[in-house]
């Protein structure tokens, strides 16, 4: 793809593009959670399996009054069917009895020992849910590429599906580099700072399927980041902070040349986060991320992210933009896409003043990122701009 500076979408997409498709495996229904499905997953039941009572009241047999002749409660239905003008209680989920028409409600019915009337006479097929209404056997309740939340969870079990097909859980190898960094600094803490950014790309990490090892800071040597990389041959995408840029001492680059990587591209139109670069080994992909913290959360989000979440067998793996009025005005942009940190209240969305690339205070402050596309005139407090919303606040 060379190494010219790309804009975003084309370097999102030349990512995924690298991205190998994962083993799959078969797992359990109740062990999916937050997997992907790697391939569409059909009913094995019809749901509901028969119509059914939506309220708890009466299911009715004609326009009555009618005789009331038994009962259908959930898990044991009237046995019977029900001739013209003939009643059963019924409750709600409960089977409708053969021959019956409507549910009259209990606010709308008079009961005298067995008999029967309406208030409000029922509407024919009121208060049924029909049978299949929801899905029948065989139906697709799930396309490929789905995620398993809660509510898809409950679909598969309710289609009778006791497994799924996913893929393999990716494996991650996460570095970081500078000799600044400690785990533990002390002595002279002008020269040393603890190490962040490991911690916070495997936390970003944390909600998705996938294995993610942090690993220690490696210190800016071309034999030590040429050799940890080596070592993490196994992993299927090697995600590494700082060292991309064009510094004397970022040496991730010739590291991934020692080691035969192929430079796929480098440099991205975007602030904070141009100095990306994206390399392959093999089946392997490698994301370098700069160093400055602020940079490698928002090219966590806008890349690593996406890259796992394809890995993991997402259809749609890009983070989600909402439209939301800028609560102030904004100012042009340069020649770069920005992203500006952010809060989101009643007003909309305002930028928060700190913008610097370092500033871990105003991240965790931000509950958004304000995308502000490249060469974009100022707007004013009002017009809409896309968002991405984030997990603070």
């Amino acid at each position: 793809m060379g190494s010219g500076l790309l804009d975003l979408g084309t370097a999102q997409h030349g990512l995924l593009h690298l991205l190998p498709a994962m083993p799959v495996e078969p797992v359990s229904v109740d062990d999916a959670l937050g997997r992907y499905c790697a391939e569409p997953v059909m009913a094995q039941r019809t749901q509901p399996p028969a119509d059914l009572s939506a309220m708890d009241g009466f299911a009715v047999a004609g326009d009555g009054p009618w005789t009331i002749v038994g009962e259908s409660r959930c898990g044991a239905p009237f046995a019977g069917e029900l001739a013209p003008n003939e009643a059963t209680f019924v409750s709600t989920g409960a089977v409708m009895p053969g021959g019956a028409d409507a549910v009259l409600i209990k606010e709308n019915a008079e009961v005298e020992g067995r008999n029967l009337s309406a208030t409000t006479p029922p509407a024919s097929g009121r208060h049924i849910r029909r049978e299949g209404f929801d899905f029948r056997s065989g139906d697709e309740i799930l396309p490929a590429g789905a995620r398993i939340g809660a509510a898809e969870l409950a679909l598969l079990l309710g289609g009778g599906c006791r497994t799924m097909v996913t893929a393999r859980k990716p494996q991650l190898a996460i570095f970081e580099t500078g000799d600044e960094l400690l785990i533990d600094p002390k002595g002279d803490a002008t020269s040393a700072i603890p190490a962040s950014n490991g911690a916070m790309l495997a936390a970003m990490c944390a909600g998705e399927p996938c294995i993610a090892r942090r690993h220690a800071p490696l210190p800016d040597r071309l034999d030590d980041i040429a050799s940890a990389l080596q070592a993490a041959n196994e992993a299927d995408l090697v995600v590494i902070s700082g060292g991309a840029s064009v510094g004397d001492h970022d040496l991730v680059r010739p590291a991934l040349e020692r080691i035969g990587a192929k430079i796929a591209f480098w440099k991205v139109a975007m602030k904070p986060g141009k100095p990306l670069m994206v390399a392959t080994r093999g089946s392997q992909v490698i994301l370098g991320l700069p160093g400055n913290p602020v940079s490698s959360f928002v090219t966590g989000m806008l890349f690593m992210l996406p890259a796992v979440r394809r890995l993991c067998g997402s259809a749609n793996p890009m983070p989600v933009k909402l439209p939301v009025f800028a609560a102030e005005d904004l100012p042009p942009v340069g020649t770069r896409m920005e992203f500006l940190r952010g809060t989101i209240d009643a007003d909309g969305g305002r930028p928060l003043l700190q913008q610097d690339s370092s500033g871990l205070g105003a991240l965790a402050q931000a509950n958004c990122l304000i995308e502000r596309p490249a060469g974009c005139a100022g707007v004013k407090a009002g017009t809409v701009v896309p968002v991405y919303l984030l997990g603070n606040g």
